[in-house]
């Protein structure tokens, strides 16, 4: 069964084992280095860089703000080009959506690319249970796969991983997949991508049937663009008799023009190139030339959830660079898959909460898995302005109905209101507080489920008196 973060811890306890992994922290240290340095240097060359910014949100705002008449015209667009579009509320309904695409055509193989949205909703735990076995095509996505590991990065999933580690995931696992690696594998980079070029070309050129995602859909032409480093996407979007394009609906950009704003901000932010090796495109099916059939399934899987959050729609600008992670500072010491989703880092500690909900402890715990530095501000290439989401959540959380709250502390809230709204017995409370407080000892441990609130904290000195008997008996401190 494909691997999954389903039931995993709340990133506390997650980031408690991550942080004593001292080699997790040098790899993703040395990775995150690497590419922040280098996207560094990029972005100096472009004198234009914050225009393309704030040319970026406003472009994305404006679609989120319109975002049922662009879907409607991708719709309208892709059916005239001889594609079909599906329409999936949620990871259920497009998981059965693409089984029964991939059922129809009899395949039981199929190879994917560039889909962290099919990583999102389970599409492999579905397909699997079909019968049908997905293979991925990235690099990095390999890498992981053929480890029964779980991605932490959304450009380089498998950035925890350093090439010895690689090497024998390759050495032990590809020839239960295929093609098996050279008995002589060494850990070189070039010997270790030439192992993975000959084991998925295999795949290639067997597969009837790719699954893709999309970086973005063009809706003037209903034009789907991916945006890759190896060449795997070329090949998954031309050789297959059937590509299934699975896409988030928040991927939509209204025109080609549009289009070259993104593609200048995201080669830089994410690998720090000037422009990606590898940038296809594709409308519909053209007779002779691709696949012969192509659908697309537009999945919401809680994106309207997150349009409808005021401060918290602005996560959906994002186009999955990373640049937010390879700066952040708690990411760089517990890695990504603490955050416990395909989406780690100070995007996903925003995201999952958005398309989630705050119910489940593991989502809920994300906020606050941020020193809110604000570094991630200012990297973000569509201006993502993380620290108001984050403290936004945590309002939702702390001040909200979410049923992660403790009944306990439900109730000690309510107490603490029921008092504060009534003046005299307020005042009573804050006048025996000042006495109790001398008797109480600083390193005092609740007990039971209210040990959290001691377990991280010391009692502050409490003064003897309040500041309004304080104000009144000094007549405003002037006594």
């Amino acid at each position: 069964m494909s691997k999954t973060f389903m039931g995993w811890p709340t990133f506390p306890k997650a980031a408690e084992t991550a942080t004593a992994d001292e080699q997790l922290r040098a790899n993703v240290r040395r990775a995150t280095h690497t590419i922040r340095t280098k996207r560094a240097a990029l972005v100096e060359e472009r004198p234009d860089w914050q225009d393309l910014r704030d040319t970026a949100a406003a472009l994305k705002d404006d679609v989120l703000a319109h975002l049922d008449t662009y879907l409607e015209q991708i719709e309208e667009k892709v059916t005239a080009a001889g594609g079909t579009v599906h329409w999936a509320a949620d990871a259920d309904e497009a998981n059965r959506i693409v089984t029964g695409l991939v059922r129809d055509t009899g395949e039981s193989e199929i190879v994917k690319v560039k889909s962290m949205l099919t990583e999102e909703i389970g599409l492999d735990g579905a397909l699997e249970a079909a019968g049908i076995s997905a293979r991925e095509t990235d690099l990095a996505a390999t890498i992981v796969q053929l480890g029964d590991d779980l991605p932490s990065h959304v450009v380089v999933p498998a950035l925890h991983r350093n090439r010895s580690e690689i090497r024998d995931i390759f050495a032990r696992e590809m020839g239960k997949h295929g093609r098996p690696a050279p008995e002589d594998l060494t850990d070189e980079p070039e010997e270790l991508a030439e192992a993975a070029r000959l084991h998925m070309r295999e795949k290639f050129l067997k597969a009837k049937v790719a699954v893709s995602g999309a970086n973005f859909m063009v809706a003037e032409t209903g034009t789907l663009c991916i945006v890759e480093s190896e060449g795997n996407g070329r090949m998954c979007l031309t050789l297959a008799d059937t590509l299934i394009s699975v896409v988030g609906i928040e991927k939509t950009v209204p025109t080609w023009q549009d289009l070259e704003v993104y593609l200048q901000l995201l080669a830089r932010s994410a690998t720090g190139e000037r422009m990606a090796p590898y940038t296809s495109t594709w409308t519909g099916v053209t007779d002779g030339d691709g696949p012969r059939a192509f659908h697309l399934v537009l999945v919401d899987n809680g994106r309207t959830r997150a349009l409808a959050d005021p401060v918290g729609r602005q996560a959906l600008r994002c186009i999955r660079c990373g640049a937010c992670m390879n700066i952040c500072p708690v990411y760089e010491r517990t890695g990504g898959q603490t955050y416990g989703s395909v989406y780690p880092g100070p995007i996903g500690a925003i995201l999952n909460p958005l398309l989630k909900g705050a119910d489940d402890p593991q989502t809920a715990s994300l906020p606050y898995a941020s020193s809110l530095c604000g570094a991630c501000n200012e990297v973000c290439p569509v201006k993502i302005r993380f620290t108001d989401v984050l403290l936004k959540l945590r309002h939702d959380v702390a001040e909200g109905d979410a049923k992660v709250k403790h009944r306990a502390e439900k109730v000690a809230l309510k107490a603490v209101e029921g008092v504060m709204d009534r003046g005299p017995l307020w005042n009573a409370a804050v006048k025996a507080a000042g006495t109790a407080g001398r008797l109480l000892p600083k390193d005092m441990n609740l007990p039971g489920p209210l040990h959290g609130w001691t377990d991280s904290r010391a009692l502050p000195d409490i003064p003897k008196e309040s500041f309004r008997s304080w104000w009144k008996r000094t007549e405003g401190g002037t006594k």
